[in-house]
């Protein structure tokens, strides 16, 4: 009967805390700001801002004399979606354009093109605005890619057989967009933003009012008062990321191939380790701009840098691999963009499930450790 009236007061206690906490997040609509609007606008910005394929890329082809080879080849690179022309009567003019970054990329042609070209032996120079060493890579398969379907271009024309040839085929990313690989790692990225931030900034404001010190004067457990902490902002974390995860499909055209199981499961992991972070920064600094700037530096930088989201985890000097694996948008970025692109491959999942349920477990220990029920 002690018991029966003991489980009754917990659950008692902890719906008057969600209650409460429900009533400061209506009058207060910050939470619900940083929930649903910000994932928003940061995905439309970064989904829109950032990308890994160079389109229309500005290039000059010289070609001293006119030629029928030489007016195919700059007809070729005129016809690639890649490439924009940009005219060059000469070579000094064409360095001078490539100087001033008015073109990326030289392809320069020699006066006798044409019959070096007949007799099977004409080369060709390439000069790449080397700066951004990643784009002059993609520059320079472009244009090898250019002068390979040209050459092939010719000989189907002149007859000639095919030979050994390469049928490429890409799989999970057919179209080769890099927004497809990018989304999702965004999604993992903005998401481990706005759970640090719902849970580290709004009870970080209620140190500051007093309003904490209050709950530790009510018979109230440690334990409750972070449950009735983080259902709550779970639920709009959660809403946050359908939100991210719709307009991922729907307006980025990002294809799912997953469950919507999973992602609700793997989604739901990571948001209680994102919101016990944000507890404990809260607990630990008791300050909205000190708890704001913590979570910017130790949960969105390392995030955005070690999550292998942009930067491949694998060229990265070993001991920076190993410090990612305590990283947990490691484990959510290589989730959703598993989910999205490739499907239900647990052999994958089910390793990311269980660090970040580790992970999760561990947060949750810190914060109930640090969340001290006294008034210090």
């Amino acid at each position: 009967m002690t018991s029966r009236r003991s489980a009754g007061s917990v659950r008692g206690r902890i719906r008057g805390l969600l209650r409460k906490e429900w009533l400061e997040i209506m009058r207060d609509p910050s939470s619900i700001a940083i929930a649903f609007v910000l994932p928003a606008i940061l995905l439309f910005l970064f989904g829109y801002g950032v990308s890994l394929d160079p389109r229309e890329v500005r290039i000059a082809v010289v070609k001293p004399v006119s030629s029928e080879p030489a007016d195919a080849l700059a007809e070729a690179f005129r016809g690639s979606p890649y490439f924009r022309l940009v005219s060059a009567a000469d070579m000094q003019t064409a360095r001078s354009l490539l100087e001033q970054r008015r073109v990326q990329g030289i392809v320069a042609l020699r006066s006798d093109f044409s019959d070096q070209f007949e007799a099977g032996d004409a080369p060709i120079q390439l000069i790449v605005d080397g700066v951004d060493a990643n784009t002059a890579r993609i520059v320079e398969g472009y244009v090898h890619g250019v002068f390979t379907n040209w050459l092939a271009h010719l000989e189907r024309g002149r007859g000639a057989p095919a030979g050994l040839r390469i049928e490429p085929r890409m799989w999970f990313n057919p179209e080769v967009n890099s927004r497809h690989f990018l989304i999702p790692g965004l999604i993992a990225i903005i998401m481990t933003l706005i759970g640090a931030m719902l849970t580290s900034l709004v009870v970080a404001r209620e140190w500051e009012r007093g309003t904490m010190e209050g709950l530790f004067g009510t018979p109230v457990r440690v334990v409750e008062i972070l449950v009735g902490k983080l259902v709550p902002y779970f639920v709009l974390g959660m809403g946050g990321m359908v939100v991210a995860s719709l307009m991922a499909v729907y307006l980025f055209g990002v294809p799912f191939r997953g469950s919507l199981f999973t992602l609700t499961f793997m989604s739901a992991i990571y948001m209680i380790a994102a919101l016990a972070y944000g507890l404990t920064v809260s607990a630990v600094t008791k300050s909205q701009f000190v708890a704001g700037q913590v979570a910017i530096i130790t949960a969105f930088l390392p995030a955005f840098i070690l999550s292998g989201f942009l930067f491949d985890i694998r060229s990265m000097p070993w001991p920076i691999q190993i410090l990612t694996y305590i990283i947990p948008a490691r484990y959510f970025v290589s989730s959703l963009q598993t989910l999205f692109l490739v499907g239900d491959v647990w052999r994958i999942l089910a390793f990311d499930a269980l660090a970040l349920l580790l992970i999760a477990t561990l947060f949750l220990v810190i914060a109930r450790r640090k969340t001290r029920k006294s008034l210090e």
